[in-house]
């Protein structure tokens, strides 16, 4: 199968709707993730790149999402069947066609949702189209400061690749090292089956 890049449509599930965004949307991000504890762990560089208003977040925003190059997308919860909030986004992207490669990233969530289904379903579905589009390999990576993160995704089933040092500079100034993990096309089976056990586990996600 010839690996291509997923068509930007949304992936519909039980708890959330992961659903394409342009920059128009970041008004409507803005309350969910413009919060100092997300930017805490590294996200976006880090503490040091944290703006509180919109206009200042937006800009960001801009620069720091793969706009165009990748598939952007918003998480949206569902309640009672009904589309609700945006809760976060994710942003599948790097996108090595001729290596059947990509990296899903640019996660971010509220943090009142941390823990819940959403995460969980998010992955299921980003990664069942990835796969389901030819690629071999999904990349997720993390800064290897933060703990939080790094054991999320362990918990999804990805597999340790490595840390990588001194790979970008935090906005602050100082140097991340690059925790990196993978799942691959042939593993997808095996670690879609624990999420699936995982989302079965869980609750309707905390409303916002």
């Amino acid at each position: 199968m010839t690996a291509t890049r997923p068509p930007l449509v949304p992936l519909v599930g039980r708890h959330v709707v992961v659903e394409p965004i342009t920059p128009d949307d970041l008004a409507e991000l803005h309350p969910a993730i413009a919060r100092p504890e997300v930017f805490a762990g590294g996200w976006g560089g880090g503490s040091a790149a944290f703006r509180a208003d919109l206009e200042g977040w937006s800009a960001f925003m801009r620069g720091y999402l793969l706009w165009g190059t990748g598939n952007v997308y918003g998480v949206r919860l569902v309640t009672d069947g009904e589309p609700g909030a945006l809760v976060g986004t994710t942003t599948l992207a790097d996108f090595q066609l001729e290596n059947e490669s990509a990296h899903l990233g640019w996660t971010a969530y509220a943090p009142e949702t941390w823990g819940t289904a959403v995460n969980v379903e998010t992955k299921l579905l980003v990664l069942g189209t990835a796969f389901e589009h030819g690629l071999g390999r999904v990349q997720i990576q993390a800064d290897a400061a933060n703990a939080r993160s790094r054991a999320a995704i362990v918990k999804l089933g990805a597999t340790p690749e490595g840390v990588l040092r001194r790979t970008q500079p935090r906005a602050d100034g100082t140097w991340r090292d690059t925790a990196v993990y993978s799942v691959l096309a042939d593993e997808w089976p095996r670690v879609q089956e624990g999420l699936t056990a995982r989302l079965a586990a869980h609750q309707q996600p905390s409303r916002l």
